[in-house]
């Protein structure tokens, strides 16, 4: 099944294999608290937390009001665009990653700031929760109520 990706998710796709080929997994939509949704939230092999925000013009960053609202909720925060995208509107103190559909690079490392042990822990349980509902909804789409949405 091929699926006809939007520029954004073409993004995600790609930033989602560059995470897995360095042990990260990841979750794209991911909903962390009420009201927030991050493109691409990666969970690393020591349990760091990573979110990418993809944004695939000038327009859609600009119109994008609510990504310093991410920041509590993560380690490290980056921006993913492609190579046609003026980087120069990217915030300083923010990772870049330049990604298409099908790999990305970190080309700026985001500074580390740490999640709270307590958000930790519920962010990773709610990470894993997610996958696993998105998974069962793949294996049994006609699951009556089983993919609901945190």
């Amino acid at each position: 099944m091929v699926l006809d990706l939007q520029p954004g998710q073409k993004l995600a796709r790609g930033v989602a294999r560059h995470l897995n080929a360095h042990g990260f997994v990841s979750v794209e939509e991911f909903v962390p608290a009420r009201g927030l949704r991050v493109d691409v939230m990666g969970l690393g092999p020591k349990g760091e937390i990573w979110v990418i925000e993809c944004k695939s013009s000038r327009a859609d960053f600009q119109s994008d009001g609510k990504w310093h609202n991410y920041l509590d909720w993560c380690d490290r925060y980056f921006w993913a665009v492609d190579t046609e995208f003026p980087t120069d509107l990217l915030p300083a103190g923010t990772g870049l990653i330049i990604a298409d559909a099908y790999g990305a690079e970190i080309l700026r490392m985001a500074p580390e700031q740490k999640v709270a042990p307590a958000r930790r822990k519920a962010l990773i349980q709610k990470f894993a929760t997610h996958a696993a509902r998105r998974l069962l909804s793949l294996r049994d789409p006609e699951g009556h109520g089983i993919f609901v949405f945190d």
